[in-house]
């Protein structure tokens, strides 16, 4: 049974000094590169940051593991430098033992990583969608809707939320009656959905006849901003908390959602991720030198090995969204092998 003594609690806050220390430099260089690059595409320095904030939520789910592998390296080695990691040996620590905070550790941030960060940011992000966010079909949104009055089919360019609604420009639409024929075409710079229904202030609109007018329009409609966006958001754009009932509703209608399953299974066994990449960097740690202790061949092999365990995790997840492995296979089976090889090193170092 773990329990929180003074050498674990000690473990621990160098643990997250190590982590701390990696994720200030890299979210500080990432924040510096995208605050240059978004400051010509926004009025104020302000609103740049906040740009610059929202994009950096978006790249720490890739660079976090990362994080946490090298920050367990870097803790490791400033205790080997510091030679208070012969203290924690001399205290009857076994290697697997000294282990256990940094492993605890490691797993705090997976769970808060996607209980906390993972919606926040997911929040953040889907405030200003735009087209470029979403899966389109030929470079375009589409939509349709069908009742027994009969259908209507848009399609749109370009769409961006305005409140609770969502505007769709360069939108074309078309009104069929239960035969399938063509009652109604609109055109409009501007079409908004909302609640409400589909408004435009300003429409051409043809009749069934040929003949054009160009007024004010508006349809009920059955279709509201929340079921469109569900349609139409990439699985890493829905929190992880909301990700169960999409998964559901989604499969009841038949639209695929192995990508979702993807997803949600990644997020759940984030902390096991997490727990994985700090027992590699246990493991990269064992040493036999207490002086001369080269860090930078270290680092330079973790950075290596970082690049090699990302391209593991994202084609093991190519493979569960393409339906190649089971998602919940795709997603368990890559930190579980790390673990293991981590584990076998560990348990085969004397550093004694």
């Amino acid at each position: 049974m773990f329990r929180f003594t003074i050498l674990n609690r000690f473990l621990m806050r160098r643990f997250f000094s190590g982590v701390g220390l990696v994720m200030l430099v890299v979210c500080g260089i990432i924040l510096a590169v995208t605050f240059v690059e978004r400051l010509p595409a926004n009025p104020t320095a302000a609103a740049t940051l906040a740009d610059a904030w929202m994009r950096l939520l978006e790249y720490v789910p890739l660079f976090l593991p990362m994080a946490v592998f090298m920050g367990t390296l870097l803790a490791s080695y400033n205790l080997t430098k510091s030679t208070e990691s012969i203290i924690v040996s001399s205290a009857g620590l076994s290697p697997y033992q000294a282990a256990r905070p940094l492993l605890l550790g490691a797993a705090i941030i997976g769970v808060l990583a996607t209980t906390v960060v993972n919606p926040y940011s997911v929040n953040l992000s889907t405030r200003n969608l735009s087209a470029s966010q979403l899966k389109l079909v030929d470079s375009a949104i589409w939509l349709r809707e069908a009742s027994p009055a009969g259908f209507i089919t848009m399609k749109a360019t370009e769409m961006h939320v305005s409140k609770d609604a969502l505007v769709f420009e360069n939108a074309s639409l078309y009104v069929q009656n239960s035969n399938f024929k063509i009652t109604q075409r609109v055109s409009a710079d501007e079409i908004t959905l909302s609640d409400d229904g589909l408004d435009t202030p300003r429409a051409r609109v043809w009749d069934d006849t040929g003949r054009m007018r160009e007024k004010p329009w508006h349809s009920p409609s059955l279709l509201n901003p929340k079921n469109v966006l569900d349609r139409y958001l990439q699985p890493d754009q829905i929190s992880f908390w909301h990700l169960p009932g999409f998964i559901e509703k989604m499969s009841d209608i038949g639209v695929p959602v192995r990508g979702h399953l993807v997803q949600f299974w990644t997020l759940l066994f984030l902390p096991l991720t997490m727990i994985a990449m700090a027992a590699l960097g246990v493991a990269f740690s064992q040493t036999r030198q207490r002086r001369n202790y080269s860090f930078s061949v270290k680092f330079g092999m973790g950075i290596i090995t970082c690049f090699a365990l990302y391209f593991l995790l994202n084609m093991f997840s190519a493979l569960g969204a393409t339906g190649a492995l089971p998602p919940l296979l795709a997603v368990v089976a890559p930190p579980i092998i790390i673990i293991a090889a981590a584990g076998a090193f560990i348990a085969s170092f004397d550093t004694i």
